[in-house]
């Protein structure tokens, strides 16, 4: 019934079909409760060569691929913070969002083995998708450049 699913490592050539992804997500389930000026700073930073020249730095972007194309995607910036993390409409309610943040982590830990904490900020439509996930609220909903989120952390069990 469901399609086969690889995980990896985003290639360069992918981020205008990530930001698509991406941006279709926002549009629909996101961007209604946010201001002009948030829809605006997240389409700003979500377009293609945005992706690509955070991958160049301290971002580690993983896609979810199917036969029929792009199923979602995690961003983690520094090793320890989900920047981003979509899943085509479709494709949601089939845990990719949740192997996408272990194949995520599982390559975070590769750089930072004694990774203990992961957060999120959080938009409010992906609160309860989040704490299944494990995260839990750190701290009130902000809004920074209008843009509202939510803090949350996944703590690791020391490995020690």
């Amino acid at each position: 019934m469901p399609d086969t699913i690889t995980y990896r490592q985003m290639d360069p050539d992918e981020a205008p079909a990530v930001s698509s992804l991406i941006l279709g997500s926002f549009d629909e389930y996101i961007g209604p409760e946010y201001s002009p000026l948030g829809i605006k700073e997240f389409h700003k930073y979500v377009q293609p060569e945005m992706i690509s020249a955070r991958v160049g730095s301290d971002h580690l972007v993983v896609v979810a691929h199917t036969v029929d194309g792009l199923a979602g995607m995690i961003e983690i910036r520094q090793n320890n913070h989900v920047s981003l993390l979509f899943v085509g409409k479709r494709f949601q309610r089939q845990g990719i969002a949740r192997k996408l943040l272990h194949n995520a982590l599982a390559e975070a830990r590769q750089q930072a083995p004694d990774l203990e904490r992961v957060t999120v900020n959080s938009s409010r439509y992906g609160v309860p998708a989040y704490e299944k996930l494990g995260f839990q609220q750190t701290g009130p909903e902000r809004i920074v450049k209008g843009i509202a989120f939510i803090p949350m952390a996944l703590q690791y069990a020391s490995s020690t």
